[in-house]
């Protein structure tokens, strides 16, 4: 469930438009308007609303806040105001850099989307990069990394909820045979996780508890804690069962780690807060006995964490 607070009745993108441009003039900038309008409007409305401002002033919104805006509030804004393809697309790309470089976000990215959200990210990343997601994701990788990445971002599953129960039970064996050897890297392995849907994936693990007594994850516990590609796998392993506890141990880390990790912290709540940062958010407190909300003013100030509360649908809007 989302925590986004849209109220049944907003003005007219052309009057949110207005408003945001009210916000921009003058001595400074009215960071409270710009956070009461944009942070309670859906992607959709979001959209239109650049629009809007465009027509009407003849400028890019997103350049317009990238000039009055700053630091972590500046991209938590920008983020959020970007079309969930484009945002995704954007991420990836940073992904790929050398100095922004994160196996963890392509992984991210790929796992924890629809199919349809992921060939959205595709074709943004296309039209905004002039290339693909995964020739870039091929160049920027190599060895059990590059197989595995390019498979999960150039992957279109099926949605349903249909399971074939006896290849359930095929697949379970085959994985605990390659755990069981340590090739964590075979190509079943990759082929499963890349291409079988979520509820496929789900049953197959599933079986594999019931078959051999321990969840999946417990069994790749057991692995060498220093292989980075293991520690990929079992994150991509959650992504596809289990989403909101890997949220929850990336706002974890990002939180409770010396100095907050405001990148992660502002990638979850941005991209989740119109999907499912409720279910996040419940597990969080359930996990770590404190409101994540609780949990984020305690660590971030100013405009940036009102904008996150106001995301959390924690504020008084």
């Amino acid at each position: 469930m989302a925590t986004l607070k849209v109220s049944d009745s907003v003005p007219a993108p052309s009057e949110d438009a207005e408003q945001l441009r009210t916000a921009f003039e003058g001595w400074g900038t009215n960071e409270d308007l710009i956070i009461s309008i944009l942070a309670h409007r859906s992607a959709e409305q979001r959209k239109v609303i650049r629009q809007a401002y465009h027509e009407t002033y003849g400028e890019d919104l997103l350049k317009t806040l990238d000039k009055e805006l700053s630091n972590d509030f500046e991209r938590a804004i920008l983020l959020w105001t970007l079309e969930p393809g484009e945002r995704d697309a954007l991420l990836a790309n940073e992904a790929t850099k050398r100095w922004t470089s994160s196996n963890q976000v392509l992984m991210e990215v790929a796992c924890t989307r629809t199919s349809t959200q992921l060939l959205h990210a595709r074709q943004a990343y296309h039209a905004r990069y002039k290339k693909s997601l995964e020739e870039d994701v091929a160049h920027h990788t190599t060895g059990d990394f590059r197989k595995l990445l390019v498979s999960l971002v150039t992957s279109y599953r099926y949605e349903g909820d249909e399971v074939n129960m006896t290849l359930a039970k095929q697949e379970a064996k085959l994985v605990y045979e390659k755990i069981k050897d340590k090739h964590y890297n075979d190509e079943d392995v990759i082929r499963i996780l890349s291409t079988r849907s979520k509820a496929q994936i789900n049953a197959t693990f599933n079986r594999y508890q019931d078959d051999h007594g321990e969840e999946i994850l417990k069994s790749l516990e057991k692995g060498d804690d220093d292989d980075k590609f293991l520690a990929l796998l079992r994150s991509t392993i959650q992504c596809l069962t289990r989403p909101e506890l890997y949220f929850v141990d990336v706002l974890r880390s990002a939180i409770n780690k010396t100095g907050t990790d405001e990148g992660a912290l502002t990638r979850i709540v941005t991209t989740r807060a119109e999907i499912d940062l409720k279910v996040i958010g419940e597990e969080y407190q359930r996990r770590n006995s404190i409101p994540l909300e609780k949990a984020i003013t305690k660590d971030t100030r100013g405009d940036y964490e009102k904008m996150l509360v106001a995301l959390l649908g924690e504020d008084d809007a």
